[in-house]
């Protein structure tokens, strides 16, 4: 069977930033391969779905995972992608100039965001968990939510786990 993370990093951000670097050691672990595509090409929201898009991720088992902007994108393709799994950091939804309302499609969402976010609001993180039935994670941080990497990994290796076996693939 085949394992795929796709990372979405935020605006501006990489596509080796700390969490990904993090998150991607505990995918691999897993025996998940791993793509973090590079978006910094563009700002444009809509530009970075297409992209995500036109690399036609897929595997057996396929979790996407966005941070900030990144979130939103992730968010938005999973409704063409259907991924197992959708993993979403601090996701910039419900923000002026992300218009597409997002409507996740995924076996697994999981929602993290810092109660002291100062560039999104907690409250749409919340508006989102609510509305697609997400599990939700509010941890004491801000935006970057880099202070609390060890959790975050830790978070994401349950929701692998929790993944493959939705999707029939664990080892």
């Amino acid at each position: 069977m085949h394992k795929q993370v796709y990372f979405a990093h935020g605006k501006e951000s990489g596509p080796w930033g700390r969490k990904i670097q993090a998150l991607a050691a505990v995918a691999r672990a897993q025996g998940f391969a791993v793509e973090s595509p590079d978006y910094t090409f563009t700002h444009d929201p809509d530009a970075r779905i297409r992209h995500l898009l036109g690399l036609a991720p897929s595997a057996d088992c396929l979790v996407l995972v966005g941070s900030s902007m990144g979130g939103y994108v992730s968010a938005v393709a999973s409704q063409a992608l259907a991924p197992t799994g959708l993993f979403l950091l601090a996701p910039a939804v419900y923000m002026p100039g992300y218009e597409a309302e997002p409507q996740p499609r995924a076996a697994r969402l999981e929602i993290v965001h810092g109660w002291h976010d100062e560039v999104i609001p907690v409250e749409h993180a919340i508006r989102l968990g609510r509305r697609h039935h997400a599990r939700l994670h509010l941890l004491d941080s801000g935006h970057t939510l880099n202070d609390q990497i060890p959790y975050l990994e830790h978070l994401f290796r349950r929701f692998l786990q929790e993944v493959e076996e939705a999707a029939g693939t664990a080892s």
